[in-house]
């Protein structure tokens, strides 16, 4: 099975951000979007730039935001 896994909180823990409004503030992220990624909720449907926007205001790469893991065949 095909997976993204979202590390928002533990990203948002690093920078001491204390809530996903906050995190709304910095970035210019929808705050319902922000709150997906936080639950890990739909992780495959929201878009690339939305992530590199929660990247530069997080201060870290995509890859730290997000992990693919492929099907295991």
């Amino acid at each position: 099975m095909k997976m993204l896994k979202c590390y928002v909180r533990h990203r948002m823990a690093d920078k001491q951000i204390d809530g996903v409004l906050q995190l709304a503030e910095l970035s210019g992220v929808c705050r319902n979007t922000i709150t997906k990624l936080y639950r890990s909720k739909d992780v495959e449907t929201i878009k690339v730039d939305t992530l590199m926007r929660l990247c530069d205001a997080l201060e870290c790469k995509l890859s730290d935001l997000v992990e693919y893991t492929p099907d295991n065949k």
